[in-house]
């Protein structure tokens, strides 16, 4: 993890769910969710979400379980409060929390990308593996392997619960490495009409598949598999990785 969080993370999370919507999150959690029911072995009550963000995978899966969820950011915290009242909420890093239970499934999504070497990736995974019953589930979905990975640019934002419109830039500073930079710049709308623009840079870490399954290995977790299921809406493929306590 960076020693300074993103700017998305503290300064303007209050700006988060307009850049990336709860609803726009509906059909990836429904997958997670058949992954969960189709691989879980025993009962599926409780999750436990490292780096749970504002919330928005759990505004969708809580209809199913009942939800921890730890994030590093108050602020990120605070809007995942807002949304999701009925979860409980802590904050920790997810390399190093330690909650003394043990929760049915554990599940990481894109924060993951944060751990930028091989060394914090095998931490996060060591944090579920504590976290996770005996023969429960362990469900992490990185944005890409380093198979997938490649260049691109997008842009979005949404004019609730504040405007806001944003452009992306995902680039390797040197190719191949186990970091890449994804820049950010924010155009905000503030009350008076104004326009706010903030730039933001995250560096976030890429591996391959075999960094990861021997990252599972070494956590202690057991028969760890990798799937790639693809959206129906747009086609984008979502990297699966699935483990055993």
């Amino acid at each position: 993890m960076p020693a300074r969080l993103p700017l998305m993370y503290t300064e303007i999370a209050a700006w988060f769910t307009s850049l990336t919507a709860p609803e726009d999150y509906a059909e990836e959690a429904d997958i997670y969710h058949a992954a969960i029911q189709q691989h879980a072995h025993g009962p599926t009550v409780t999750l436990l979400e490292l780096g749970a963000g504002a919330g928005n995978n759990a505004s969708h899966l809580k209809r199913h379980y009942t939800m921890t969820l730890v994030d590093l950011s108050p602020q990120m915290s605070a809007e995942s409060r807002n949304q999701n009242p009925e979860c409980e909420h802590l904050i920790g890093d997810m390399r190093t929390i330690r909650l003394g239970r043990a929760f049915d499934i554990v599940f990481i999504h894109d924060a993951v990308m944060y751990m930028t070497s091989s060394g914090d990736l095998e931490r996060a995974l060591t944090t579920a593996a504590v976290h996770c019953r005996p023969d429960g589930l362990v469900l992490v979905v990185p944005d890409f392997t380093k198979e997938s990975f490649a260049p691109s640019t997008g842009h979005g934002g949404h004019d609730h619960p504040r405007p806001m419109r944003y452009l992306e830039w995902t680039w390797e500073p040197e190719p191949g490495a186990d970091t890449f930079v994804t820049d950010y710049v924010y155009l905000l709308r503030m009350p008076d009409g104004t326009a706010r623009t903030v730039y933001d840079r995250h560096i976030c870490g890429v591996f391959d598949i075999p960094t990861w399954l021997a990252a599972f290995d070494a956590a202690g977790l057991r028969d760890a598999r990798f799937e790639i299921v693809t959206l129906d809406s747009d086609g984008t493929p979502l990297s699966l990785f699935l483990a055993r306590r």
